[in-house]
């Protein structure tokens, strides 16, 4: 459904795609998972044909986002990151002017559009006031006009940023239901790590590039096993010690060390017999996630301090010099 080969985008000196390359295929859940500035918006405004690759190729249900961009505009929708529905009109007319653009007759369109009110549960707010939405409501009325027009891929732009954990598991229910019912192929951007778990494959970005593409399990797999934490009064020197002692690389940060071994609980009472040190906690879990990006980028995902707008303004002031 989608196939790119690598895709780049530079603003000015700024390269913030560098020759991504990946597949997507029909049904499937596939999501970016990093960091804000790490490329995701970008590639996802190529891909939609929003902004033009600076080179690389890239196809969508068999269209071309250079050649193609109404093909592919016909065949996509889209969920930006920042509301974007009118304010001025109800959700009923929001839904009906997008149905108006695509051009859809008249007893299509009004049927889809009850159809998916009902599904997103706002079927009897339909008349109501967009501006005194909640923001979960907002975004399950701008799901429900991404798909009104009966896409083929669905894009997802961090869909559910800025809302609360209970909110973002009910438009993660609605989109599940829709997908099932729609045979619909999602696309989408995230850096929340349990939005990511719904997803087929994830390609973890960072800097610009694919780092590691894979299932969520398999991601985990590749971390090295189970997660073990430990505490002592000289976390450096325990940290050598793990090093000498198992020819295991752990990481120090936030006042543990953090090291994976498989068959973690096979591993950990031995380890704590014969550790030289004090253990002041030990902590053994499942690995994450989290600890992919930890493992494949040296650093966690709330590490980045500059957003990818932030990034492209500032690539952007060197044009025209």
């Amino acid at each position: 459904m989608i196939e790119v080969r690598d895709l780049a985008r530079r603003f000015g000196k700024l390269e913030a795609v560098k020759g991504v390359s990946f597949t997507v295929e029909e049904g499937e859940v596939f999501g970016f998972l990093g960091p804000n500035g790490a490329g995701k918006t970008t590639t996802i405004n190529m891909l939609c044909t929003l902004l033009k690759p600076t080179s690389g190729s890239a196809t969508v249900n068999g269209f071309d986002v250079r050649r193609n961009r109404s093909d592919v505009r016909r065949s996509i929708g889209l969920v930006f990151q920042q509301s974007t529905v009118d304010e001025y009109l109800n959700a009923e007319q929001n839904l009906r002017f997008h149905g108006y653009a695509y051009g859809m007759p008249h007893a299509l369109r009004e049927s889809r559009i009850k159809d998916l009110l009902t599904m997103v549960e706002l079927w009897d707010r339909r008349r109501g006031n967009v501006r005194a939405f909640s923001g979960g409501m907002k975004r399950r009325l701008e799901i429900a006009r991404g798909l009104l027009h009966h896409p083929r891929v669905l894009f997802l732009d961090e869909p559910t940023l800025g809302l609360d954990p209970q909110t973002r598991r009910h438009i993660w229910d609605y989109l599940n239901e829709l997908r099932r019912r729609e045979g619909l192929t999602i696309f989408l951007t995230t850096h929340y790590m349990d939005e990511a778990e719904n997803c087929g494959r994830i390609a973890i970005v960072d800097h610009g590039s694919i780092v590691a593409l894979d299932t969520p399990d398999g991601l985990k797999d590749k971390v090295g096993g189970d997660v073990v934490t430990i505490a002592t009064a000289d976390n450096q020197a325990a940290a050598d010690a793990i090093r000498g002692t198992y020819k295991i690389e752990p990481i120090l940060q936030d006042g543990v060390v953090r090291f994976h071994v498989p068959a973690g609980e096979t591993f950990l009472p031995d380890f704590v017999l014969r550790f030289p040190q004090r253990l002041l906690s030990v902590g053994l879990r499942r690995p994450t996630l989290d600890d992919v990006f930890l493992a494949m980028t040296g650093r966690e995902i709330r590490d980045s301090e500059l957003d990818e707008r932030d990034q492209m303004l500032q690539g952007m002031r060197g044009w025209g010099r």
